[in-house]
């Protein structure tokens, strides 16, 4: 029998594969890349069953599941099923990665802890973050892997405080996280807000503005703001896409394309990995983050 080839099975709840997954793949070398749309969560573990029993157990680690969508939550139940199918030999490798959010948000903790290393001693550990847009998808995440790394995160609603709160909840039932949760729907209640943040992050909607240059005035602990919004005007004034650590009003800002390189690194690395590993691989928040941590972009 010939080599079996790697192969990188695609599942997403939504309409249509990311092409951007798929062109990340082709770019890490895959050459079989099967995408399947409208997935179910109750169909993940046929469809688990299938790629792992069609293949000798030696090509196992090398069949490849990536987990897209738009979801944090769904595509997390959606890895956890997964897992729950596979058994030896015929464990396959699995990266949930919805909307680039793992991995973007690793990328953006990762830059903001090395910008806090040079003037904090204890980079994350115990320092005050915000996350503005915290209900999206990349904000949430980033929550839970700033408050695994000791940080003390507050979540901040444009809204009603009750739509943090839920992912607050959600997040401790399934990481054991405690992240606090605020409301700041005016300018007037978010310079109230941020005079307390050493780290404030933006990942709310493209092409927003959510603070302003009197908000940045106003935030005088602050230590490293970071935005993940790449489409004029800037999610935090003053910080450009490709800024990597620009002096504001008080601390340094780090834009999007800056933490965009980084989360391309990442994706591109653990793909590549999957590609020829030996090994299953099971793809969570602490491997992303930790790989982050390690890779230079």
């Amino acid at each position: 029998m010939a080599e079996s080839a790697p192969i990188l099975h695609i599942l997403t709840p939504l309409h249509h594969a990311s092409p951007f997954d798929v062109n990340m793949a082709v770019d890490a070398g895959y050459t079989v890349i099967t995408p399947y749309s409208r997935v179910t969560l109750d169909e993940v573990r046929d469809l688990t069953q299938d790629m792992m029993f069609s293949r000798p157990p030696q090509a196992a680690p090398r069949t490849g599941l990536f987990i897209g969508g738009k979801d944090a939550a769904l595509a997390l139940d959606m890895a956890a099923e997964a897992k729950a199918a596979i058994f030896p030999p015929f464990e396959i490798s699995i990266f949930p990665d919805p909307a680039g959010s793992f991995t973007t948000a690793a990328a953006m903790i990762a830059k903001v802890e090395q910008a806090l290393l040079k003037v904090r001693p204890d980079g994350l550990v115990g320092a005050k973050v915000q996350i503005y847009g915290a209900t999206g998808v990349v904000g949430s995440i980033a929550a839970v892997i700033a408050a695994e790394a000791g940080a003390k995160v507050t979540l901040v609603s444009h809204r009603e405080i009750e739509m943090v709160e839920v992912k607050a909840a959600d997040f401790r039932r399934r990481f054991g996280v405690d992240l606090g949760c605020a409301a700041a729907v005016t300018d007037a209640e978010k310079a109230k807000l941020v005079p307390e943040a050493e780290v404030i992050l933006a990942t709310g909607k493209a092409g927003v503005e959510i603070l302003t240059p009197a908000h940045l005035q106003a935030a005088e602990q602050l230590l490293v703001a970071a935005d993940v919004n790449a489409v004029p005007p800037a999610g935090i004034a003053g910080i450009g896409a490709h800024d990597a650590a620009a002096e504001l009003p008080h601390g340094v800002g780090i834009g999007a394309l800056a933490i965009g390189n980084l989360k391309y690194a990442v994706q591109h690395e653990i793909l590549k990995q999957m590609r020829v590993t030996t090994t299953p691989m099971f793809v969570d928040l602490k491997m992303v983050f930790t790989l982050a941590r390690t890779l230079k972009a």
